[in-house]
């Protein structure tokens, strides 16, 4: 299992970047995800649907990507804490990367935990919980 979420997480990190070129196949980003999910954030919870919605909310959030200026996500690690055999906690570390115009870039650091599900069709998420994306954002000055 900590082989094939480890290459779920690589290859999503692939698709972030495709995405921030706007050349990405949504059905290609929205195949990472298990048929419903639970996300969990300082703003609340909330669940959703792999379905049309999803995609409108993950092109969304790619756009609003590239507005703000994020040019790279890197994958730095990911530790694999399992739960059975068919599932895992995943805590991811990634580096968000912004382009300031005529100031330097900024990188950020930071983590997010993923629920994974591994059956038949290789692993998916089905869940995550990360920190308070808009105040590091601000912090940084980035929005």
């Amino acid at each position: 299992m900590e082989n094939s979420v480890r290459e779920l997480f690589e290859r999503y990190g692939r698709l972030f970047r495709m995405a921030l070129e706007d050349a990405v196949d949504m059905d290609e980003v929205v195949s990472s995800y298990a048929a419903a999910f639970v996300a969990a954030s300082p703003a609340g919870v909330s669940v959703g649907q792999n379905d049309e919605q999803l995609k409108r909310m993950m092109q969304q959030g790619f756009e609003r990507n590239r507005r703000i200026g994020t040019k790279d996500m890197r994958l730095r690690n990911v530790c694999i804490s399992p739960i059975d055999e068919h599932h895992c906690l995943a805590h991811v570390a990634w580096t968000a990367v912004y382009d300031r115009g005529g100031e330097p870039d900024v990188s950020i650091d930071f983590e997010v935990h993923y629920l994974v599900q591994e059956l038949e069709d290789g692993p998916k998420i089905f869940g995550w919980i990360s920190g308070d994306e808009q105040a590091v954002l601000k912090q940084h000055g980035i929005t």
